[in-house]
Order: structure tokens, then sequence, then C-alpha cells
């Protein structure tokens, strides 16, 4: 009997998939979900065995699936503006073909579920974070005194900083993380660059523009925040080191304080142990990374 229960589970999915899957990720969401007569499912945990089951078998019949985040109160919205009937497995179907060209996505490569979902998770607050920050940075409009718009310039001004930061970093695999405290809101982005045998280092293009477009909001805003990047190589120790947002540049942090920050809970202030094989330091010179003087924003 609960063999002919998957079955009728997977012919359901099955309805609903053109070429892309809406997952509901979290508990929380599949409930919201349950409220639809046509959600058939009862059990997150089967919901998701199911998805996967599926999947693997479209993948041994040679075809290709995507893999989008369905969020239940972006559907109800999607149905409003669009006049559908969201408790129709058909409103689900072209609400998902819509993720596949607006919302974060990812292709199902043969990895379980638990390991796909978190990247799709990140995929997701990744996207948020780079339009929240793209929304914010053209509110700051055009410079009164020169006409200039203010974001572009700033995203300019960003994206010189992190080929220098690039650029000027030890061989090996780079992790950087670019905090801005708000208002309204704290941004934090990250970017992994890995280095080639010829030293290029390579990016995540979508990685990139999030990353700019969040340390250009700190440099336009002239928000705190801050710069760190850890530099790993084999046979060689780790080295942390970083800068503080000052102004519309950065200003390098000493390698105490670079220590103090990686070795203090942020919450209860503690003490914490530094990890072994990790070298905190000076950031390498980058060639000047206060503004040129003259006019500023």
């Amino acid at each position: 009997m609960a063999h002919t229960d998957h079955l009728t589970m997977r012919r359901v999915l099955r309805r609903e998939i053109a070429g892309t899957i809406g997952l509901l990720t979290d508990e929380h969401d599949f409930r919201a979900m349950r409220c639809y007569r046509s959600f058939t499912f009862d059990d997150h945990k089967i919901y998701l065995e199911q998805v996967e089951a599926l999947l693997r078998t479209r993948a041994s019949q040679g075809s290709h699936t995507t893999i989008a985040l369905f969020d239940p109160q972006e559907y109800a919205e999607f149905c409003a503006e669009t006049g559908l009937d969201p408790d129709a497995p058909s409103s689900r179907t072209r609400f998902t073909a819509e993720l596949a060209t607006t919302g974060p996505t990812i292709p199902y490569d043969g990895r379980p579920l638990s390991d796909v979902v978190p990247v799709l998770v990140d995929e997701a607050v990744r996207q948020a974070t780079w339009e929240y920050a793209s929304i914010l940075l053209a509110r700051l409009g055009t410079c009164a005194t020169c006409g200039e718009d203010i974001g572009r310039a700033a995203f300019t001004r960003a994206a010189d900083l992190l080929v220098r930061i690039l650029d000027t970093a030890p061989p090996g695999s780079r992790h950087l993380v670019c905090s801005v405290t708000g208002p309204p809101e704290s941004l934090v982005s990250v970017l992994h660059a890995d280095e080639d045998d010829q030293g290029a280092a390579h990016l995540d293009e979508a990685e990139a523009l999030e990353f700019t477009t969040v340390l250009a909001l700190g440099l336009a805003t002239r928000s705190p925040g801050g710069l760190v990047m850890r530099t790993s190589a084999p046979g060689t120790t780790d080295r942390i080191y970083g800068w503080r947002l000052r102004g519309d540049g950065l200003e390098p942090l000493t390698a105490g304080e670079v220590f103090d920050a990686y070795c203090t809970d942020i919450d209860s202030g503690d003490l914490i142990s530094p990890e072994s094989g990790v070298d905190y330091c000076v950031p390498p010179d980058l060639g000047g990374t206060q503004a040129p003087p003259g006019h500023h924003h």
C-alpha cells in the first residue's frame, strides 16, 4: 500500500514539473502549502524523499531538471496579481515556470537533496541581498554638486578595490567577507576566488556582482563595515587580514584588530581560542584605498 501511495505522490509531482521543480525547503513553507486542498502531501520528510526519487528518475532518463526555491507567500501574491486559482496544480506549474526565469535556481546534478538544499538557500539569500543593495544604491540618486550617479560611481570604485584586493592577495584560494552595518539593516556578502595553474583568480559572476554591490553601498553611504580576507594554499598557514570601511575608502586593520575580531564571541564578548595554523596579519598595500583627492559625494 505504501509503495502505491509513493507512486501516486510521484505522479502528482511529475504533473507539476515542466523542466523546473519548485522546492519547499523547510517545514514552515510546507505547512503553508497544506492549506490548499490540491496540495496532497502531509509529511515534509516524505515529500522531500519523493522529490529526490523523481529527480533521480528524471536524471536516469536523461532529463535535465532545474530546482527553484518555492515561496508560498510569493506564490499567493503571484496568483492574486494574475487572477489564477492558488488551489490549482496548473497555477503552481505556472508559478514554477516563472521562477525558472526570475528566481534563484540550481541545476540538479545527482547529489542528495540534503546537499542541494543549503546551496539553493544560499543562492536565494545572495540574490535577495544583491536586489536589496541595488535598490538602496539606486535610491541615492545623483550628486547635487556634479550630477554624477552616486550609486554607479560607488560601484565602479568598489569593483576597482576588489580587483586590487585579489591582485595583491597571496597565492591560493581566497575567501572574502564584506559586512555593512545598516540602517535600515546590516548586509553580509561572501565571495570565493580559486586560483588556476597560471595564477588567475576565478570568480562566480553572481557572487562577485553581489559582493561588489554590497561594498559599493557601504562606500556610497559611508556606513560602518569591514572586509576580511582569508587565503589558503597547500603547505602554508592560512592568512587572515582585513580593512574597515572608512569614509568612501578602506583602512587597513592591524594584526591585533584582526585577531580580536576572530577570537571574540560576537554575542557574549568572551574570548575564543585562536585557530592553529592561522596567521592573523596586516593586509598588503593596495596602493591607496582612500578615494582620490577632490570632490567627494
